[in-house]
């Protein structure tokens, strides 16, 4: 079966901030958005990875699309108000915000729970969420609509036993999109969120594909295997684009069914 995917240029005048889209899922997103047209800015951290970010998907956009980046911390409220004039910069507008940034963190049990971790893992993902909402909804407003979309987990809505602060971070991000989604229909912003399950990126690399933790998600996968960074891009796009107009409030799972299921066993690395 071809599982090639042509755009049709539907995100030209788009203008688009991708947070954490230097790699993985984000780098993923911004390819599928400028391949559709969209202008995107991207941040992270690291400048170097962005711009070879830049470089890479840059290479793909088409139907006037183009790729920027500006380096940044998004747990730093000031760092993300710089963000979002960045992104502004290429047209004077922002039309989407794809709030990707964010992390796990050490696999505890709540009894031995490290309390400084646990808040680094909420600020990582629940804090930066809201400093992108606060900072591109304005902007959204002004240009006469937009979408907003967060990234949660399966783990948001299934128990992932041992992931500490992550699953609580996930369902924290979730119930932020619904309350936005309500409150911001009347300005035709949507609000909506991906809950991406295993998926093949640089931070799941470390899982031995011969080992336990790897068999209980491919056991628990309905489709028996991982995914890859352009599934969940190609649902971003089509949660950013007007494709979607009538769709918000919602949190869609990418997960080839494993949220049928249960989640992961990591009790082997539990701390």
């Amino acid at each position: 079966m071809n599982d090639s995917i042509k755009n049709a240029g539907n995100l030209q005048g788009y203008s688009v901030l991708v947070t954490g889209g230097g790699t993985g899922i984000g780098a993923a997103c911004t390819k599928a958005l400028v391949a559709d047209g969209a202008t995107v800015t991207i941040c992270g951290r690291r400048l170097e990875v962005l711009e070879a970010a830049v470089q890479d998907i840059g290479a793909e956009a088409d139907y006037g699309g183009s790729v920027h980046c500006v380096a940044g911390d998004v747990t730093v409220e000031e760092d993300v108000k710089t963000i979002v004039a960045r992104a502004l910069e290429p047209t004077g507008k922002l039309n989407g915000c794809v709030a990707n940034a964010g992390g796990g963190g050490m696999f505890f049990g709540y009894e031995d729970m490290n309390t400084e971790e646990f808040l680094r893992v909420l600020n990582l993902n629940i804090l930066s969420t809201m400093f992108c909402i606060k900072h591109t909804l304005p902007h959204m407003m002004e240009a006469g609509g937009g979408s907003f979309v967060g990234m949660s987990s399966i783990a948001g809505h299934i128990s992932h036993r041992w992931f500490g602060a992550y699953p609580v971070s996930k369902a924290g991000i979730e119930a932020m999109i619904r309350n936005c989604a309500d409150e911001n229909g009347p300005h035709n912003v949507r609000f909506n969120a991906i809950r991406p399950g295993f998926i093949a990126t640089e931070l799941m690399a470390p899982i031995p594909r011969d080992s336990d933790i790897y068999k209980s998600y491919i056991e628990n996968t309905p489709m028996a295997d991982v995914g890859q960074p352009d599934d969940v891009g190609r649902l971003a796009r089509f949660l950013i684009s007007h494709e979607s107009r009538w769709i918000t409030g919602q949190c869609i799972n990418v997960d080839g069914g494993h949220s049928l299921r249960r989640g992961p066993d990591f009790t082997q690395v539990k701390g």
